[in-house]
C-alpha cells in the first residue's frame, strides 16, 4: 500500500450533514483540512466534495464565494477529486431543481427529478446494486454488494457523456450512480452512509494504488435491498439520562412501586450494535425531550455525534422540531432547529406534530406558504432529508360515508359490530387525535416537501409484531400512490420498522 495522504481536504460549504463523512475520513485515519477559500481548493492534494442540500443553494454559495471557478480549474487539471451525491450533479451543466439552475458545465447533460408515472416512489432512497462499466479503482469489487442511495433528482447516461460514466443503477430508468475520468471521481450513492461497502470506496480514494485494469464486475443493478431500521424511543429517565425504552401506547414506566421509566440500555451502545448486527438505518425518536426547547436538549445532540463517529449507516432524529420561541423571547425557526441537529449527525429529520398542522392549514387554504417546517428544511436540504412521522389510531365507522377521510373495511369488527374504520392521526405524543386521516395527511405533507413517511401504529403499540396486521393494511391503502415518498412501517414500542 502507498503511503498514504496526512491530510484530505473537505469542501463544506455549510448544508446537510458533512459530519458523517468527516467521521469517516477520520475512522480511515486521515487528518481533515477545511475549504476556506477559492486557494485553498486549488492548493489540495486531495479534495472531496460532499455535496448536500438542493442544486440552486450550492450553486450560489460556490458562485458567490469564487470557489465555483476554482472547483472547475482543480478538476480541469485533473486533480484527485471525489465528489458525492451533489459533489456529483453539480458537475453537470444545469438541473431542474427549482430551476432551471446551471451547474458547473464541466460534464454534458442535465439533471433531472425521477420520473414517478410509472409507479417508482420519489425521493430514491435505499440500497441498490451498480452495472459496473469500466475499471474505476474506487469501485474494485462492488458491484456484487448494495450501496445507500437518498435522492429525488438524476443525471442520465448518454452519447455526450459516455466516456465519464463509470457505473450506472436502475431505479424506473437507468441512471448515472458513478463518473471517473483520469483522477476526478463522483458517485451519486453515499459511501460514507453504505457500511463497511462505502467505507472500501472511501479507503480506495484515499489511498490510491497503481492503476491495473481489470474485468468490470457486473452487479444485480435493478435490485432494491430491503431495508432493516432500527427506531429507537429515546426520552430522559428520573435521573435525567437518555434511555431507550419502549411501552404500551406511549406508557413507558414500569409498573412497579418504583414507577421508573423502562430502560432498555443507552442510545449510543444500542445504534452501535444495531449497525453491527446489520441495520440498514437507525432512527431516533425523543418522545419527550424536544417539548419545549429543542435546541437545548444537549444530550441528544452529543448521542448525534458519538453515534456517527462509529455507525456509518444513516441516521435519523425527530422530535418537537418546529418553529419556538425561547424564554428569553428569541425566536428560532425550525430551519435553524434542524440545521443544528444536521450539523450534530443526522441525515434525516423527522418531523411529526408540526407536520399535521402544516397539513391541516395546507387542505384548508390549498396554499403553500413556504413557511411550515417541510417547506423551509426541504427548500434547503432536499426533500430526502425530511421524514414525516405519522402516528395514526384506529377509529371504528358503520360505513365508509360516516366520515370524509378514507376509510377501510376491516377483518374484525369493531367493540359495535362496526365493519369499516377510519386512521385518526394524532398530536403530542399521541394524546390528541385531529381531524385529518392518515391518507390524507400522507398526500398533504408529499405536497409541501415531505420525502419519507414513518408510518407508526398506536394500536399495535407493545403488541407482537404477528399480530400487527394494521401495518399491512395500511401498506395496501397507500400502495396505489404511485410516486409517493417510501413509506417505512413502524409501531412504536413495537415491531421494527421495514420498508
Amino acid at each position: 500500500m502507498s503511503k498514504p495522504v496526512l491530510f484530505v481536504t473537505l469542501l463544506d460549504y455549510g448544508a446537510g450533514n458533512v459530519r458523517s463523512v468527516r467521521n469517516a475520513i477520520r475512522h480511515l485515519g486521515f487528518d481533515i483540512k477545511d475549504v476556506q477559500s477559492p486557494e485553498d481548493i486549488l492548493n489540495a492534494n486531495r479534495l472531496i466534495f460532499p455535496g448536500v442540500g438542493a442544486f440552486a443553494a450550492a450553486m450560489d454559495v460556490l458562485n458567490k464565494t469564487g470557489m465555483a471557478e476554482a472547483l472547475c480549474a482543480y478538476i480541469e487539471n485533473d486533480r484527485p477529486f471525489l465528489g458525492i451525491c451533489l459533489g456529483l450533479q453539480l458537475l453537470f451543466e444545469s438541473s431542474e431543481e427549482n430551476g432551471p439552475v446551471n451547474g458547473l458545465g464541466l460534464i454534458p447533460g442535465g439533471v433531472g427529478r425521477f420520473d414517478s408515472s410509472n409507479g417508482f416512489r420519489v425521493p430514491h432512497i435505499g440500497w441498490n446494486a451498480l452495472q459496473v462499466y469500466k475499471d474505476s479503482d474506487i469501485l474494485d469489487d462492488i458491484g456484487n454488494h448494495h450501496v445507500y442511495f437518498v435522492h429525488s433528482y438524476r443525471a442520465m447516461p448518454s452519447n455526450d457523456n459516455k466516456e465519464w460514466v463509470s457505473s450506472t443503477c436502475n431505479y424506473g430508468d437507468k441512471f448515472i450512480a458513478s463518473i471517473r475520468r483520469g483522477n476526478v471521481h463522483a458517485v451519486q450513492f453515499h459511501p460514507e452512509k453504505s457500511g463497511d461497502v462505502g467505507l472500501s470506496v472511501l479507503r480506495r480514494f484515499l489511498y490510491p494504488k497503481s492503476h491495473v485494469t481489470k474485468k468490470p464486475t457486473q452487479g444485480k443493478a435493478s435490485t432494491l435491498a430491503k431495508r432493516v431500521i432500527a427506531c429507537l424511543d429515546v426520552r430522559t429517565n428520573d435521573k435525567g439520562d437518555l434511555v431507550v425504552t419502549k411501552g404500551d401506547q406511549y406508557d413507558v414506566r414500569e409498573h412497579t412501586k418504583e414507577n421508573e421509566v423502562r430502560n432498555l440500555g443507552k442510545p449510543v451502545e444500542l445504534a452501535g450494535q444495531y449497525y453491527k448486527d446489520g441495520a440498514d438505518e437507525v432512527s431516533f425518536l425523543n418522545i419527550t425531550g424536544f417539548r419545549d426547547f429543542p435546541l437545548g436538549d444537549l444530550p441528544m445532540l452529543k448521542v448525534l455525534r458519538y453515534t456517527s463517529e462509529n455507525v456509518f449507516v444513516p441516521l435519523t432524529v425527530g422530535g418537537g422540531i418546529r418553529d419556538f420561541t425561547d424564554a428569553n423571547g428569541r425566536y428560532y425557526s425550525s430551519l435553524e432547529v434542524a440545521s443544528e441537529y444536521f450539523r450534530s449527525g443526522a441525515d434525516k429529520i423527522s418531523i411529526g406534530s408540526d407536520a399535521v398542522y402544516a397539513a391541516e392549514e395546507y387542505l384548508k387554504t390549498g396554499v403553500k406558504t413556504g413557511k411550515s417546517s417541510l417547506e423551509q428544511i426541504s427548500r434547503v436540504y432536499g426533500n430526502q432529508a425530511v421524514v414525516v412521522s405519522i402516528d395514526p389510531r384506529r377509529v371504528y365507522i358503520n360505513s365508509p360515508n360516516d366520515v370524509e377521510f378514507k376509510a377501510i373495511r376491516v377483518t374484525n369488527p369493531g367493540p359495535k359490530g362496526e365493519e369499516y374504520a377510519w386512521y385518526q392521526c394524532t398530536v403530542n405524543g399521541g394524546r390528541e387525535g385531529r381531524p385529518i386521516g392518515a391518507y390524507e395527511l400522507a398526500k398533504a405533507v408529499e405536497e409541501l416537501g415531505a420525502g419519507e413517511i414513518l408510518l407508526n401504529c398506536i394500536d399495535c403499540d407493545g403488541i407482537d409484531d404477528q399480530k400487527c396486521v394494521l401495518q399491512s393494511r395500511l401498506h395496501n391503502l397507500n400502495h396505489s400512490m404511485g410516486g409517493w415518498p417510501p413509506i417505512l412501517l413502524g409501531v412504536i414500542g413495537g415491531c421494527p420498522a421495514i420498508q
